[in-house]
């Protein structure tokens, strides 16, 4: 994925130009449809997903509990947590995502302390509020 781009989602915006780089070489760049299924509840976790463009609904348990659009991300429950998908996420608008593996995603928490702080930031918020 291209650096630059990165540079401008919230999430990456405090990383210097060399993390930038790096994390550019473990993400990929996807462009989806209204209607994918992207994670399933319950399911074994691989990625971390952080939305460029376009929107998603989040379920629990077929209850809908959130919307997500441009600079949120989601994913990283199941890779820091849990090993299965707390929730389920369907695009619900055209999307653009940045996605990072889970090895790749272990590796940017390990090496971007405040990359790391965010993500835990939200996830914390999100267990909380799911609970």
């Amino acid at each position: 994925m291209d650096a630059a781009r990165l540079k401008t989602i919230p999430l990456f915006s405090d990383l210097s130009k060399r993390q930038v780089e790096q994390l550019a070489v473990w993400t990929d760049e996807v462009d989806l449809p209204a209607g994918k299924k992207l994670l399933d509840e319950a399911t074994f976790a691989y990625e971390f997903v952080v939305i460029e463009s376009g929107s998603a609904a989040v379920s629990i348990e077929g209850r809908h509990v959130n919307d997500l659009g441009p600079g949120d991300f989601f994913g990283e429950i199941a890779l820091l947590k849990t090993p299965r998908r707390t929730a389920s996420v369907e695009t619900s608008s055209p999307m653009r995502a940045a996605v990072i593996t889970g090895a790749n995603f272990r590796a940017m928490i390990r090496e971007f302390p405040q990359i790391a702080e965010k993500v835990r930031a939200v996830m914390e918020e999100r267990l909380r509020v799911t609970r």
